[in-house]
């Protein structure tokens, strides 16, 4: 089922926990994930259906006012990228691993719907600003050209927010660093 995601980003932890319960409220959406993240920032992720959930993010921009930062709606979002987004993502191993990292959080689920949707590999997942500073990682696997072209679909996105920092493609990695990904 195709469904739409959308993001806001406060730099208020406490305005973002009281948010989170008008955007739940607002609208009939499912909350994927909410939490704290670097640097005292709180995010809150929604999906649903495109309606609810532009109506949700608008209840929440009302609510948040200047303590929201940072928003994001995408719409037809690829089938891998809520399991990303929420550790529950059946990873198939592939011969290559690439890596994003960028600035900001929306601009890493931005890239990884589009890396998603340009070839044929499996999101590892998206590490979202804990413990890395408030950056966005995307992680992904398969065959070495799907990864590459996964990669520079992703890095063309996020350069049109001038928001990349860098990415890499490994092939043939140790097993290791594989399982250290998950």
């Amino acid at each position: 089922m195709i469904q739409t995601i959308g993001m806001l980003e406060f730099n208020s932890i406490a305005k973002g926990i009281e948010t989170c319960d008008v955007m739940l409220k607002a609208a009939e959406v499912s909350l994927i994930r909410t939490s704290t993240v670097c640097p005292g920032k709180y995010i809150i992720i929604i999906t649903g259906d495109t309606g609810s959930v532009k109506a949700s993010i608008l209840a929440g921009e009302m609510n948040g006012g200047n303590c929201v930062v940072d928003k994001m709606i995408i719409q037809n979002v690829h089938p891998q990228l809520i399991p990303a987004l929420s550790g529950t993502a059946q990873v198939i191993k592939g011969d290559a691993i690439g890596a994003m990292e960028f600035y900001s959080i929306t601009s890493a689920i931005k890239a990884a719907d589009v890396a998603a949707k340009a070839a044929q590999i499996s999101l590892v997942g998206i590490t979202m600003g804990y413990a890395v500073g408030g950056k966005g990682i995307v992680t992904l696997t398969g065959d070495v050209g799907a990864v590459r072209a996964a990669v520079a679909a992703g890095i063309e996105e996020a350069t049109r927010m001038d928001l990349y920092i860098g990415s890499t493609v490994i092939p043939k990695y140790a097993p290791e660093l594989f399982d250290s990904l998950l």
